[in-house]
């Protein structure tokens, strides 16, 4: 599934991404952040290391990769995430509370 419209809230503190069938995921910053997939943010989840996402954490760029992903920048200087369409996609269906924390 690819998207046909990428859109962040006026506060940069939630990405919407509109897929190709009209559905709509709305992901909060600090989820994402939470869940990049670079080697460093892997390597911490893998030591069960949790960086706490800032309270006023906000994404800063969106940029594409390729057809297939984008990469996204964030307010705490991270910016070496890149978020396949099939993994945001799956996330998608994760509930969430109002900081962006998964409730499953």
């Amino acid at each position: 599934m690819t998207p046909s419209e990428i859109r962040l809230d006026n506060n940069r503190t939630r990405l919407s991404i509109v897929w190709e069938n009209g559905a709509v995921s709305t992901y909060a910053a600090a989820l994402l952040r939470d869940r990049a997939r670079d080697a460093g943010s892997l390597r911490m989840a893998i030591n069960a290391w949790a960086v706490p996402a800032a309270p006023d954490l906000r994404i800063t760029d969106v940029q594409p990769v390729g057809n297939y992903a984008i990469r996204l920048a964030f307010s705490d200087g991270h910016d070496r995430g890149i978020f396949p369409w099939s993994f945001l996609a799956d996330i998608a269906d994760l509930r969430f509370d109002a900081a962006g924390t998964s409730c499953n």
